[in-house]
């Protein structure tokens, strides 16, 4: 029996001693810099407690907090909190705050939130939020806010925020916005809204809302001032000029009882149509010169030939300049609709007369300065070349 105890009790202590042996200091880095530390950098070593100035190991398994730095040459599984910067040469999987950089080698899977950049080698999943710049090597999945741009090399998806810019080479799937600029290498699936434009280099399914939107092919929505794509659309453009290679780009001058003197351009596609127009001496004003901009969005059908009917709704915005008076206001807006009936006699040379009704009201009062009816008619001036239409002029 008493053989037995003292094998026992070897035993006990020979494992006590070698874990320490195996694991120097139990696990715990208690670090100054790179090699004036309780746990020397060693690849067999494993830290789970890390407090320091600089450190350097192979793998945390904890928490691992330095006033500079950390770099861990393996896995991070844990906390990994420093004042500059923090570098995981494998996977980080847990939390990683840094007040410059996070770098992860592999991949990110938890929280990084860095002062200017993250950057992963290849996988992120989780959040990323940086103050300058989030960099996802391969597919990204979860959440990114950068203020100035987030850039993904391969795929992504979930949600992407930033204050400029937001890029991803190959196909992203939910939500993305930016200040200025979205850019998508090959598929888009969900919604894109930035400030400037939208682009989407192969197919788009789903809703681009900026100033510019370009898609090759679109299934979805546009929205913006310029909606362009490029070979085949299913869905919808709402826009000032909604256009595609076959959109006919053709000059209007025209005159009616409401402004006499007119010149539009007119982006024609085989249904819908845009109308941006200026025109001068706005009827209902004193005998002064006046002048307005117009925007119309309608529909057009084929009669017979080149026989066309269509019809558009219309926004005109009126410059009185030295017509204003107690009566008459500087500024005023109209509302109408117009019935357009058109022939074209040639690809070059067509004419049109119009017949609608306009409001026009007043900008700072809910009431309204005149209505009528609008008669109006014009000539259509276009140039067709090589499969494509340009301006006459």
């Amino acid at each position: 029996m008493k053989i037995k105890k003292t094998i026992l009790t070897a035993a006990i202590l020979m494992a006590a001693v070698s874990l320490p042996a195996q694991n120097k200091s139990a696990g715990i880095n208690i670090s100054i810099w790179k090699d004036i530390c309780t746990q020397p950098h060693d690849s067999t070593q494993t830290t789970y407690v890390n407090i320091g100035l600089l450190s350097t190991m192979n793998r945390l398994n904890g928490v691992g907090i330095n006033a500079l730095g950390s770099v861990v040459h393996g896995d991070m599984n844990g906390v990994q909190i420093t004042g500059l910067a923090n570098l995981a040469g494998g996977t980080m999987r847990g939390v990683q705050l840094a007040g410059i950089s996070n770098i992860s080698g592999d991949n990110t899977v938890g929280l990084s939130a860095a002062g200017l950049v993250n950057i992963t080698g290849d996988k992120a999943q989780g959040v990323v939020i940086s103050g300058l710049t989030s960099i996802g090597g391969d597919n990204n999945s979860g959440l990114m806010i950068s203020g100035f741009m987030n850039v993904t090399g391969n795929m992504a998806s979930g949600l992407h925020f930033s204050g400029v810019a937001n890029i991803t080479g190959q196909s992203f799937g939910g939500l993305m916005a930016s200040g200025l600029l979205n850019v998508v290498g090959e598929h888009m699936n969900g919604l894109q809204i930035a400030g400037i434009a939208n682009i989407t280099a192969s197919k788009l399914n789903g809703v681009q809302v900026a100033l510019c939107n370009y898609a090759t092919k679109a299934r979805g929505l546009q929205i913006g001032l310029v909606n362009y794509y490029k070979e085949d659309m299913k869905g919808f453009q709402l826009g000032l000029v909604n256009a595609n290679p076959d959109t006919k780009v053709q000059m209007m001058v025209y005159g009616g009882n409401a402004t006499p003197a007119n010149i539009g351009v007119r982006f024609k596609n085989q249904l819908f149509y845009t109308i941006l127009g200026v025109g001068s001496m706005y009827q209902g004003l004193n005998d002064k010169f006046s002048a307005s901009a117009s925007y119309r969005a309608g529909l057009s059908f084929p009669l017979y030939k080149g026989l066309s009917i269509s019809g558009d709704l219309g926004y005109q915005h009126i410059e009185a300049f030295d017509n204003k008076d107690e009566v008459i206001p500087k500024r005023l807006y109209a509302l109408q609709a117009r019935a357009n009936l058109e022939y074209q006699f040639t690809k070059k040379f067509g004419i049109f007369a119009t017949g609608g009704y306009g409001v026009t009201r007043f900008y700072n009062k809910s009431s309204n300065y005149d209505k009528g009816a609008i008669i109006e008619a014009g000539i259509v001036l276009s140039k067709q070349e090589s499969g494509r239409h340009f301006d006459y002029f």
